[in-house]
């Protein structure tokens, strides 16, 4: 199956990317937990301060009706014992000391409640008796009134009471105008805001409670304390900035990964280049040695007939059999340094480097090394594999030199075509039962038909600079290891489709 090769190292970008993605939205998320978790702290802080200096102050109205219960003046009426309802300068003065105490009522003995309110403080006052303790009457929380009722003897008091003036807006813990936490006193159904607060129209859904009950059995009323959370309470400049953090650190993570991606490949190209080099060196030297050889060789048989013709002469020739006998000398001498050098730039064997290798590993390893020579050159090279490929045997250091070579004169060739035009395919399959075959075709102007039968011998080249030496490499390389390289023949009727060459390398499959 063919598709464009993609970079190897995109995968690791990917999921490195979401990686990052992943801890910004996680430290983000902490921020905000814990933004979350100190708003909550601090509402149920302000709640319980709520509930103490409320509790506080309808205790304090306990005491009072106790006091009045103790201090209450002798009853007089009309009728010398029948008491009438208490004046004020017979009461103490609580309004003046106690601001949410507005009035103070006293029912002397045989006397009654004021009309409007007598059924209702009569009931109350009943209650009282039989708890022992003051009653709450006629609660009116619109206005934020209501009355406290204790039953004593020989009189019963009751207070009205103002409920705003009975919360303590000196110790009171919060802004009652800007702060967003609403407060009430409810009881029977009715409610009192004490602060309106209240559900903040940006809120997310984010709420907060809080109720309880005031610490007087006589005045029950439930403390209710409510608080939504809003977006903009967020801490979106921590957040902002914990992203950018991790951004840059991602950013910069993946910059010294393509660092040493690109270190690597520097590496790996200065190695395969030195290879070459001595690779080249070799086949130059075994070139020379060639070229060198035969005429050494006619000039060592010449000298050595002369020599013989000359022993032919009279015996007064010995100055010429001497000189002779030198020049065979030279021509040895020259032929055995041309035997040293050709040993020392001998390659290794690669036939005993041999061993089992994944070819489509082998090339991506080839495609990671050229990848800024594709990226310049704007090619996606498209790379297929038989699904059945088995390992090949080959020495990794020769077929990656092969390999290379021959996608650096593709790369050559296709710059000599259009951008649009640049394509380069790289097919894996088996060539028969034994064997795997790499062909490496590209789409550029191709090889004319009259050099197609010279391209592996040495020197020979059809690009200007070349030394000729590449294809001839490559071709020693692969047979040193038991494979061939063949340049694939030409369709019977070529058409635009085909133009470009096809280099096929057969290498043994490993058995099994």
């Amino acid at each position: 199956m063919s598709q464009p090769w993609r970079p190897r190292t995109f995968p690791l970008h990917l999921v490195s990317l979401l990686a990052c993605v992943l801890v910004a939205c996680a430290g983000a998320g902490a921020l905000a937990v814990w933004r979350l978790h100190d708003l909550q702290a601090a509402f149920e802080t302000d709640a319980r301060i709520v509930h103490r200096l409320l509790s506080q102050r309808v205790v304090q109205h306990d005491a009072v009706m106790a006091t009045l219960a103790l201090l209450q003046p002798p009853a007089t009426g009309a009728n010398g014992g029948a008491g009438t309802t208490g004046s004020a300068d017979a009461l103490p003065r609580l309004p003046a000391v106690y601001p949410q105490i507005l009035s103070v009522l006293q029912r002397p003995p045989g006397a009654q409640w004021p009309a409007n309110v007598q059924a209702d403080l009569a009931a109350a006052e009943a209650v009282s008796q039989r708890s022992g303790h003051a009653e709450m009457a006629l609660l009116n929380a619109s206005a934020g009134r209501y009355y406290l009722v204790m039953a004593g003897r020989p009189a019963s008091h009751a207070l009205i009471i103002d409920l705003r003036a009975t919360v303590p807006s000196d110790e009171w813990p919060m802004d009652m105008a800007t702060s967003p936490v609403r407060v009430t006193l409810e009881h029977g159904g009715q409610a009192f805001v004490v602060q309106p607060g209240g559900i903040d129209p940006r809120g997310w859904g984010r709420e907060y409670g809080f109720h309880k009950v005031l610490a007087a059995a006589s005045q029950p009323f439930d403390v209710v304390a409510r608080r939504s959370v809003g977006l903009h309470e967020l801490p979106w400049w921590s957040m902002l900035g914990w992203c950018m953090l991790t951004a840059a650190l991602w950013a910069a993570a993946l910059a010294l990964h393509r660092q040493r991606i690109a270190r690597q490949r520097a590496e790996e190209l200065l190695r395969l280049g030195q290879v070459a080099r001595l690779n080249t060196l070799g086949e130059l030297a075994a070139g020379m040695a060639h070229e060198l050889n035969q005429p050494l060789t006619a000039l060592l048989s010449g000298t050595q007939a002369a020599q013989r013709l000359l022993a032919e002469d009279p015996p007064d020739l010995a100055t010429a059999q001497t000189a002779m006998a030198r020049a065979v000398e030279q021509a040895r001498r020259a032929s055995a340094v041309v035997g040293r050098l050709r040993r020392l730039v001998e390659r290794a064997d690669p036939a005993g480097q041999t061993q089992p290798l994944a070819l489509p590993a082998a090339i991506s390893d080839v495609l990671h090394l050229l990848e800024p020579e594709l990226a310049a050159r704007g090619i996606a090279p498209e790379v297929s594999a038989a699904a059945d490929l088995p390992s090949v045997l080959a020495d990794p250091v020769a077929l990656q030199q092969i390999v290379h070579n021959l996608l650096m004169n593709a790369l050559q060739a296709l710059e000599q075509v259009p951008p649009a035009e640049r394509r380069l395919r790289i097919g894996m399959a088996r060539a028969d039962a034994g064997s795997v075959a790499l062909s490496v075709r590209d789409h550029g102007p191709g090889i004319p038909a009259d050099q197609r039968l010279h391209v592996f011998e040495p020197f020979h080249t059809t690009r200007e600079g070349g030394l000729g030496l590449g294809l001839t490499l490559c071709e020693s390389l692969a047979q040193a290891m038991g494979a061939q390289l063949v340049l694939a023949p030409l369709p019977a009727h070529p058409s635009a489709q085909d133009r470009g060459a096809e280099f096929v390398l057969t290498m043994p499959a490993v058995a099994g």
